[in-house]
């Protein structure tokens, strides 16, 4: 893996995949400044509005797998350019929506394109990169996804108060439009399972398990809810035998045999389901109890990702040095549990200084442990299978940041009720489901520590 290509291709690659790794988390961030003057657009309240982030996220993680096996067979260039393509004319159709539910249908057709461009990136910078130096391409490109982050909630409450919700969607076009001129460049196609069979019905089995599965954990506690949750869990063990027994596979659920590629891709679900709520409740706590406006909230939260986006090629580089690939990854996730911690001491008086500690923390664990357990996750498995590998990289993340917002959303029914408005009355009530979440993140990080180490020492059976 690696071999055959030019410093030249290899960085036209890498530059494509970096701008692209930059569209997906504005995609994700840049709306949650516009949603009240969305609701204002369309006349629909909150419960409705949140339909525009859990739209897109939940369709990314629906079209992963079954777009990255299509990658495989197509060609993961052609699908690349696919996304590139979905996320353009989406976002054009996006910004003159006449109606609510035709930006919602939008929004699932990005979640499809960033599908196609989360599950093909990582694995296209695997394929032209050798081993020695992947760790640092691929904390390059996790840099520019911590970049976006950091920028989109500025960046769209801005581009919200100047010219409205709708130029949201005209900022991403020049990004894509870009990133697909340097994909283009790249002469070569990459197609590990060319002319092999799609299994269309695992790509059905696995889209209703996740759907239904991801449906039930946002909507906890609700009995429907449950059942929701219990029968996706359910459909997605049926596609798990599936899988097994067809020869087309869409998911070599062989892969999780592995000791390491099962463990690193646990410790990425623990690690984004502990972290993800991490941005949703600092926005909350420091404009109703600290009472300052979201644009000093939304400059004062950048210290964590714009942390992650300085450390996380550092460390993405020494992994490629590191012998032991257990040690970095865990020891980050250990950093991060701390910084979660953090939050079990927040109070009615805000302390500017152990928010600013606990974005730091959190920021500089997060760098420590993305793209060394990234680049141990594509190390273990064979060049034939790193589409697949990138995909379950990025369906466990997604998946992880789900299920960070339906504990969040879980314990803010139970301990709030319906008075999840907050107000000075209801302060107490959301201190105890910042403090009760953060103790479940906590343990996640605990588990995901163990799991993060236990995986073993070798990083591949199928080294080059």
């Amino acid at each position: 893996m690696g071999e055959g290509f030019s410093k030249r291709e290899r960085g036209i690659v890498l530059l494509a995949c970096c701008i692209s790794g930059l569209v997906t988390p504005l995609l994700s961030t840049m709306m949650n400044l516009s949603l009240v003057n969305i609701g204002d657009s369309f006349g629909v309240g909150s419960h409705q509005l949140a339909y525009v982030n859990t739209a897109f996220l939940l369709s990314s993680v629906v079209f992963m797998v079954p777009l990255a096996r299509a990658g495989d067979i197509i060609g993961k260039k052609r699908m690349y350019l696919i996304g590139l393509t979905a996320i353009a004319v989406a976002c054009l159709l996006g910004a003159v929506s006449p109606t609510f539910w035709w930006l919602i249908g939008c929004r699932v057709i990005m979640g499809f394109g960033s599908a196609a461009l989360v599950t093909t990136s990582v694995s296209l910078i695997t394929d032209v990169y050798p081993r020695e130096s992947r760790g640092g391409a691929i904390g390059m490109q996790t840099m520019c996804v911590y970049i976006g982050l950091s920028l989109g909630p500025p960046l769209g409450g801005t581009l919200n108060d100047l010219i409205g919700w709708h130029a949201l969607f005209l900022f991403v076009v020049p990004l894509a439009i870009v990133s697909a001129i340097c994909m283009l460049s790249f002469r070569h196609e990459i197609s590990p399972s060319a002319g092999h069979r799609f299994d269309g019905r695992g790509s059905v089995l696995y889209g209703v398990g996740i759907m239904l599965a991801m449906g039930g954990v946002i909507n906890m506690p609700e009995l429907w809810a449950v059942a929701m949750l219990v029968i996706g869990v359910v459909v997605i063990a049926l596609f798990a035998r599936w899988e097994s027994r067809t020869p087309d596979h869409l998911l070599n659920v062989g892969l999780f045999r592995t000791k390491v590629f099962a463990g690193s891709c646990l410790a990425t679900f623990l690690n984004y389901a502990a972290s993800y709520s991490i941005s949703y409740f600092l926005a909350l706590y420091l404009q109703s109890i600290g009472a300052i406006s979201a644009t000093e909230a939304g400059i004062l939260m950048l210290v964590q990702a714009a942390l992650q986006a300085v450390v996380t090629p550092l460390f993405g580089r020494l992994s490629d040095r590191v012998e032991d690939k257990r040690i970095l990854p865990t020891t980050g996730m250990i950093i991060t549990g701390v910084g979660v911690s953090f939050f079990l001491f927040y109070g009615l008086e805000v302390d500017y200084t152990l928010v600013i500690a606990t974005m730091l923390v959190v920021g500089f664990g997060m760098g420590m442990f993305s793209a060394p357990n990234t680049s141990v996750v594509m190390g273990s498995v064979r060049p034939e299978e790193t589409g697949e590998a990138s995909a379950m990289v990025a369906v466990m993340r997604q998946s992880g940041m789900m299920v960070s917002m339906g504990i969040a959303m879980l314990f803010i029914s139970v301990i709030m009720g319906g008075s999840d408005n907050l107000v000075p009355e209801n302060y107490d009530s959301f201190l105890d489901v910042i403090h009760i979440s953060f103790a479940v993140c906590l343990g996640m990080c605990i588990v995901g520590t163990f799991a993060s180490f236990l995986r073993g020492r070798e990083t591949s059976a199928y080294s080059e």
